[in-house]
C-alpha cells in the first residue's frame, strides 16, 4: 500500500530544536513559511544553542537550494526524500491576525500553512510545531497540527533506570561474591544475558548486596561502598553512581534524578578523585535565562551576567572544599586547580566547537539540551575523555522540551546496553528532610 504523500509545514521552534529537521520527513514534502526565516534571522547572532541552530539551518538552505527559486519545489536530498519550498505568509481566505485579534509571527505562520492547505486541496497539510499553544490554534482553524516526533522517546515513565532488584538467586552467588568478589553471570542469568554495566541489587533476608555486570570479563562483580574526596555515598543509588563514575572502563555516564539526590556532587567528587588521570576537569551547564529573557538585560560584564547561572556548580565545589581544613593539601589542591584552569566551571555554550582529549567533562542540567546538542557534545570527545550527564527529566526550563523529547531522556534510551556506558536513576533525596518533603508533596 502506497503511503499518502503529505505536506509538513515547519514552525521556527522545530528548526531551533533540530536544524536538520527538513531531512527527517522521508518521502513527504516540507514547507517553511517565510516568517520562520525572518525569526531565524533575528536569532542568528549570539552564542546560545538557538543562535547556532539558526545559523546552521540558514547555511543548509543556502547550500541545498543555491541555484533554484525557493517559491518552487526543490529536491531536499535526492530520490529518497520529498521536496521543499518557502511559503508566503499572506492570508488566502482566512486571516488569523483578524481572528485572534493580534499581529504575531505565529499568526503569519498559520496564514502560510492555511494558504498551503488551500493550494493543495487533494493532500493532507500538517503544521509541525513544538509550541503547544500554536498547535491548539491550528486545530481551532481545522488545520492538522502535531509535535515534532524525531528524538522523542516512547515513555518517560518507562525510561531505563540502570538498576534491578533480584530476590531469587542461588546461594552460591553470595558465596562467590563474598569470597572472590565476583561470580559467573550464568549463575544469575540462566536464559538471558545481563545488561553491560547494569547494577543488580540482590536481596537476601534483610541484607542487600550490590553487583554490576562487567561486559569485559562477563562476570558479576561485587560493588563496595567507597568514598571520593571525602564524599561518602549515603544510599545504594549513590553507591552505584559513584562506582560508575570511578570506573575507568566506562566513558559515558548518565545520572537522572530529582534535586538533592547528589548527582552533581558525586560527579564532581569522582572527577577530583581521578584528577591525576585527566588533564582537565570541565563542569558545565546550559544557560537557560529566567522567564526566557536574554542575559543581556542583567547588569554588569559578561562574567557578572553568567555568575548567577554558574553559582550552583560553585556551591558543590565549596561543599567538597569544606570537607577539608584550610591546612589540608586537598583544600589547597582545589584552589590551585581553579587558578591553573585544571578545573573549569563554565557555560556550555563557551565550549562549542572544541574537541576534548584527556578531559573529565561533567554536563549539569542536561535535561535542558536537545538530542542534537547532546550528540554534538559526545562527538567532541577525544582519547581518554569521560563524560557525565546529570539532570532531572521532569524539571525542564526550556519551553519546547519535555520529559520525552529532551536530550538526556533521548541519550539514556538510545545508548543503554553499550559496553562503555552506565546509567543510574536516583530517587532518594539526601539534601535534607525539608527538600525531600518538597519533592514528595509539592
Amino acid at each position: 500500500m502506497v503511503q499518502e504523500r503529505k505536506i509538513f509545514v515547519l514552525d521556527t521552534s522545530v528548526i531551533i530544536y533540530d536544524y536538520t529537521a527538513i531531512r527527517n520527513f522521508k518521502e513527504h514534502d516540507v514547507v517553511v513559511p517565510i516568517t520562520v526565516l525572518e525569526e531565524l534571522d533575528n536569532f542568528k547572532k549570539g552564542n546560545d544553542d538557538k543562535n547556532f541552530a539558526a545559523r546552521e539551518f540558514i547555511r543548509y538552505i543556502d547550500r541545498a537550494c543555491s541555484n533554484d527559486s525557493l517559491q518552487q519545489w526543490v529536491n531536499i536530498n535526492g530520490k529518497t526524500h520529498g521536496m521543499f519550498k518557502i511559503a508566503m505568509g499572506h492570508p488566502n481566505g482566512v486571516d488569523t491576525d483578524a481572528i485572534f485579534g493580534e499581529v504575531k509571527p505565529d499568526h503569519k505562520i498559520l496564514n502560510a500553512a492555511l494558504r498551503v492547505q488551500k493550494e493543495n486541496p487533494g493532500r493532507k497539510v500538517v503544521l509541525v510545531t513544538k509550541d503547544i499553544n500554536l498547535r491548539i490554534k491550528a486545530k481551532s482553524l481545522n488545520l492538522p497540527a502535531e509535535d515534532y516526533e524525531t528524538g522523542k522517546i516512547k515513555s518517560a515513565d518507562e525510561l531505563y533506570t540502570g538498576r534491578t532488584m533480584v530476590d531469587k538467586f542461588p546461594v552460591q552467588v553470595l558465596n562467590d561474591l563474598f569470597q572472590e568478589g565476583q561470580c559467573k553471570a550464568s549463575l544469575l542469568f540462566k536464559k538471558s544475558k545481563p545488561v553491560p554495566n547494569h547494577y543488580y541489587t540482590l536481596n537476601h533476608h534483610e541484607t542487600s548486596v550490590v553487583t554490576v555486570y562487567n561486559p569485559i570479563t562477563a562476570m558479576m562483580e561485587l560493588v563496595k561502598k567507597k568514598a571520593a574526596f571525602k564524599i561518602q555515598p549515603r544510599n545504594i543509588e549513590q553507591i552505584c553512581s559513584l562506582d560508575a563514575i570511578l570506573n575507568p572502563n566506562i566513558s559515558l555516564v548518565t545520572l537522572q534524578g530529582v534535586a538533592g539526590t547528589g548527582k552533581t556532587l558525586l560527579s564532581l567528587a569522582g572527577a577530583l578523585e581521578q584528577r591525576r588521570n585527566f588533564h582537565q576537569i570541565y563542569l558545565a551547564r546550559p544557560i537557560v535565562p529566567l522567564s526566557n529573557k536574554d542575559i543581556g538585560f542583567l547588569p554588569g560584564d559578561i562574567k557578572s551576567k553568567l555568575n548567577p547561572y554558574m553559582e550552583p556548580l560553585w556551591d558543590n565545589l565549596k561543599y567538597i572544599k569544606n570537607c577539608f581544613s584550610e591546612k589540608d593539601k586537598e583544600y589547597r589542591q582545589i584552589n590551585e586547580m581553579v587558578e591553573n584552569e585544571k578545573l573549569v566551571v563554565c557555560p556550555l555554550a563557551y565550549i562549542r566547537g572544541r574537541s576534548f582529549s584527556n578531559v573529565f567533562f561533567i554536563v549539569d542540567e542536561a535535561q535542558n539540551l536537545t538530542p542534537h546538542e547532546v550528540k554534538t557534545i559526545i562527538t567532541r570527545a577525544g582519547e581518554n575523555t569521560k563524560i557525565i550527564f546529570t539532570g532531572d527529566i521532569y524539571q525542564i526550563d526550556t519551553p519546547y522540551l519535555d520529559s520525552r523529547s529532551n536530550g538526556l531522556s533521548y541519550l539514556i534510551d538510545r545508548i543503554k546496553g553499550s559496553r562503555i556506558y552506565a546509567h543510574v536513576t536516583l530517587e532518594r533525596g539526601e539534601r535534607s528532610e525539608l527538600a525531600n518533603l518538597a519533592n514528595d508533596l509539592l
